[in-house]
């Protein structure tokens, strides 16, 4: 490679750095989701990698994916002149059933899910001591949480403020159905964990970019973990949204179907709660796979429903704060939309 062949160097230099990772490792398993980072990665690779790597490209199944996407493993595996293989743990309606619905995101998920195992009330409390009296064996996590003790100066993604008015939505209208994020854990996780211990890999590869936000994103810091056994590389970390499209123009990266012609920006578990234009999503899926959408409608019931409610209450409260006395209700306003509309609405605010 040479870097007069680029017009954009941080595209040159995302490939060096990768080059310079494939020369020290050789095997190596990288995780392919059909997703658009996953597609600029595998490329990358492919660029890059040595005679002597032995490189195992894996999906991970979660049992709810789009035809979409399976056809664009395909084109990827003839692209290549690769073998994509496909590892099934255990199907999201499962996990679903087992440990809960996601609800509005990862992280929020979690905690409302530990407080469900404590038997938690969903009563108002303002600091951990006060909380802790009455639930002494709730993680300190949690606490933290709920009673917003993360502050530092500014609010923090870690606590429940970060969503405004959850916490008063939550202790006025408890959720009636089991909330948990043990979906991606048990579909997606544990099977990448026991994939990569047993075929004795030395480095995994993973789409992660730092441009994307997010916890995910925010739990690294640089594109390469070292370990005792086993290297983490993420080959896309630095690389800017508009980088990646230097990336994709140059190389005549194309993508599935979800980005072609359904015109998602992005992709990820089929139908998950935490996705903030999810009703957009489904309107589409409705179009173009509606098997699929009605599958999600089905086991993301409660979840779905138990958001929208969430975004008119924030709606509500946000339209008191800035309307004067006498003014039309912004909730009045949303009864009168049909009910697919709202949570587009709420978020374009």
């Amino acid at each position: 490679m040479n870097a007069d062949d680029f017009d954009n160097i941080n595209v040159y230099e995302a490939l060096v750095k990768c080059e310079v990772q494939m020369s020290r490792h050789h095997e190596i398993v990288v995780s392919v989701s059909g997703g658009s980072d996953s597609d600029i990665m595998m490329d990358m690779i492919e660029r890059t990698k040595k005679p002597y790597n032995n490189i195992r490209y894996v999906f991970f199944d979660t049992g709810l994916e789009y035809a979409a996407t399976k056809r664009h493993l395909e084109y990827l595996e003839k692209r290549y002149g690769v073998t994509i293989e496909r590892v099934k743990g255990m199907p999201i309606p499962a996990c679903i059933k087992k440990y809960g619905q996601p609800f509005l995101s990862k992280h929020v998920s979690d905690m409302l899910g530990r407080m469900q195992a404590h038997g938690f009330k969903w009563e108002w409390f303002d600091t951990v001591e006060e909380m802790r009296k009455a639930y002494p064996d709730m993680p300190i996590g949690t606490l933290r949480f709920w009673t917003n003790a993360r502050k530092n100066g500014s609010r923090s993604m870690f606590n429940i403020d970060w969503h405004p008015d959850l916490k008063e939505f939550l202790v006025e209208n408890p959720p009636q159905f089991k909330i948990g994020s043990q979906c991606c854990t048990y579909s997606k996780k544990k099977p990448a964990h026991e994939y990569r211990k047993n075929c004795g890999a030395d480095m995994d590869c993973v789409g992660v970019r730092r441009a994307e936000g997010g916890i995910r994103a925010a739990n690294y810091k640089n594109c390469f973990t070292p370990g005792d056994d086993l290297d983490h590389f993420r080959p896309l970390f630095w690389l800017t949204d508009e980088d990646k499209r230097d990336y994709e123009k140059q190389f005549e990266i194309v993508h599935s179907d979800c980005y072609t012609k359904w015109g998602f920006q992005r992709t990820g578990c089929v139908g998950c709660p935490f996705n903030i234009k999810i009703t957009k999503e489904i309107e589409k899926v409705e179009q173009y796979e509606p098997m699929m959408a009605k599958a999600c409608k089905t086991i993301f019931k409660d979840s779905y429903e138990y958001t929208r409610q969430y975004r008119e209450y924030h709606a509500e409260k946000m339209a008191r704060k800035k309307q004067p006395e006498g003014a039309i209700s912004v909730f009045d306003y949303l009864k009168e939309l049909p009910t697919e509309q709202i949570g587009e609405r709420e978020a374009e605010q």
